[in-house]
């Protein structure tokens, strides 16, 4: 269903290469006469952002290469500048590269031999090009670019020697001339000629392929070797792997989230601008979450794009890398209505009271992972990073994959998450705002996903019909701590610091010792109407129960970090009215 719903894409999509093509970013391009004489080194990059691109030209297909011989492959008329100028000069595998290079062009058949583009590139290595492309006033910025691509133009034409019409027909000709085994695609079920090494999908990178068998490994059956285990055709090959990578090079429809390059897009091209905003609903810029989040929850109401009617399937496609092969994360096919009520009930169960943040100010799903994981400079693997507020967070591999996963289809948050945040929160002793709306929407799913009748277990700010026994000792806690507060101004660690680990999971062991403490803060109280409030409120937290449970289940320790995080909030908004 991946290939057949990337194939589609390509199908429909306009702008896209012919087959036996891809597009490539050519940042500088060697300018030559007939001749083949040297006329300047072209730099095609212009400034986007902060970036400087190069042009995109569709060319020949490049070919896989890996391994300690990958040097004997090289691209029709463009290649690296490795293959093209031996650079750098000293280096062994560049002056391999180099001679497979010119190995190619002296190899090239007749048909091509006689285009004048190709012709003058010949010349050109003859006439000492190299030296003399080297000898430019921006060789050094070309130089300075990791395995820029490169090719040539004569001067006079506008797009480069691959592009020229007699190449383009030549790899038409040597497409349709290809014969390997046919047999019956898995994709379009039409007979085709079948594809024994698929393209490659550079997700990082190192490229790797979607649909990949290593010979002699196992996967071989029935006498079948490689991709002819699963049957590919080669129009079906190309236009999926081609769809692909467009859409993993595409900034509106790809996003990283964690190890795992999610791409996604819809079944058919609507005017909805759902696509454009699902990219916007994860990004870490307060600006356009804010607004992505607004359109998301007042799209019903002000037909912005339609959602709730809206019956246009929508696929999302998570991507990991894997020694050998792309391991695929999650695959989710959905309508985009029911799309858009999953994303708005994430951003409803995630939606919890914190001062001074408008409505509809929500947490990336970045804030969310960096909830569960310490600051870190440096990782083993920089795929598990991510990247909240400007510190780098190592978070453990799949989290990110498993979370949007359940995110898009409904399902409870892994587990491992809400463990992770409230490890946290009792290695910091600090309960923060993404992490309590982490902890309050992991709660409210599993409860949910088990009562369906319960919508809500958890709300967005204090509740005190709250009577579980976790949620009660936490805002227990938080009063015992603003009574020690209040009664010692200035003070530098609280009960919080001292004892929030212990009092969190097993309460019976500190709380008969903080309940006599407060009896001692309660005295340094100089007005007795303060005193009296916080009398009312712990017996209003008590009321039901004396004795203090020997020990919190990992759920009843979220909700005592919720209710300690509510009762502190109240304190302040009371506070600030």
């Amino acid at each position: 269903m991946i290939l057949q719903s990337l194939k589609e894409y390509y199908d429909r999509k306009p702008g896209m290469p012919p087959e036996g093509f891809e597009e490539k970013e050519f940042p500088f391009i060697i300018v030559i006469d007939e001749k083949g004489c040297f006329i300047t080194l072209e730099d095609t990059r212009e400034q986007i952002g902060k970036r400087l691109i190069g042009k995109k030209y569709w060319v020949p297909r490049s070919q896989s290469r890996t391994g300690s011989r990958s040097y004997e492959t090289t691209f029709l008329l463009w290649d690296h500048v490795g293959y093209l100028l031996q650079h750098p000069e000293s280096d062994a595998k560049a002056i391999n590269q180099h001679k497979t290079w010119l190995a190619s062009l002296e190899s090239l058949p007749t048909a091509l031999r006689v285009d004048d583009g190709v012709a003058s590139l010949i010349q050109f290595y003859s006439n000492d090009g190299l030296s003399s492309v080297k000898k430019a006033a921006n060789w050094a910025d070309c130089a300075g670019l990791v395995s820029c691509n490169m090719t040539f133009r004569l001067v006079h034409d506008l797009e480069p020697i691959p592009c020229r019409p007699a190449i383009r027909e030549y790899v038409k000709r040597l497409d349709s001339q290809k014969k390997n085994a046919i047999a019956r695609c898995l994709v379009t079920g039409e007979m085709d000629e079948i594809v024994r090494v698929h393209g490659r999908t550079p997700i990082s990178k190192d490229s790797k392929s979607l649909v990949n068998f290593q010979k002699h490994a196992g996967y071989d059956s029935y006498g079948k070797e490689q991709g002819y285990n699963a049957p590919i055709g080669r129009h079906a090959e190309f236009a999926y792997t081609t769809a692909l990578n467009t859409l993993l090079k595409s900034k509106k429809s790809r996003m990283q989230i964690g190890d795992a390059a999610t791409v996604f897009w819809a079944a058919k091209d609507t005017d909805s601008g759902f696509e454009d905003l699902f990219s916007e609903l994860w990004t870490d810029n307060p600006d356009r979450n804010v607004a992505a989040v607004k359109s998301l929850f007042t799209a019903p109401k002000t037909g912005a794009f339609v959602t709730d009617e809206d019956s246009t399937r929508f696929f999302v496609l998570g991507l990991a890398p894997n020694m050998a092969r792309i391991s695929v994360r999650f695959w989710i096919m959905e309508t985009v209505s029911n799309m858009a009520k999953r994303i708005r009930q994430h951003f409803n169960d995630i939606n919890i009271i914190c001062p001074g943040y408008e409505a509809y100010v929500q947490l990336s799903l970045n804030a969310l992972l960096a909830a569960t994981a310490n600051e870190t400079k440096a990782a083993n693997n920089k795929a598990n990073l991510v990247s909240y507020r400007g510190k780098q967070y190592d978070v453990k591999p799949q989290l990110s994959g498993d979370t949007m996963r359940a995110i898009l289809e409904g399902l409870p948050y892994p587990q491992t998450m809400l463990q992770a945040a409230i490890r946290r929160i009792r290695a910091e002793r600090e309960i923060t705002y993404p992490k309590a709306a982490l902890i309050k929407a992991c709660i409210n799913r599993a409860t949910r996903y088990r009562m369906p009748e319960i919508k809500e277990e958890l709300t967005v700010s204090l509740d005190e019909t709250n009577m579980n026994i976790g949620y009660r000792l936490g805002r227990l806690f938080a009063t015992l701590e603003k009574i020690q507060s209040e009664a010692n101004p200035g003070i530098n660690a609280t009960i919080r610091d001292r004892c929030y680990g212990a009092a969190s999971v097993t309460p019976v062991t500190v709380f008969g010792n903080l309940m006599r403490l407060k009896n001692h803060h309660l005295a340094k109280l100089d007005r007795a109407g303060r005193r009296i409030y916080f009398e009312k409120l712990i017996g209003q937290i008590m009321d039901g129960f004396n004795d203090f449970p020997a020990h919190l289940v990992l759920a009843d320790q979220g909700r005592f970090a919720i209710g300690y995080y509510h009762q502190m909030q109240n304190f302040y908004t009371k506070k600030s009215e």
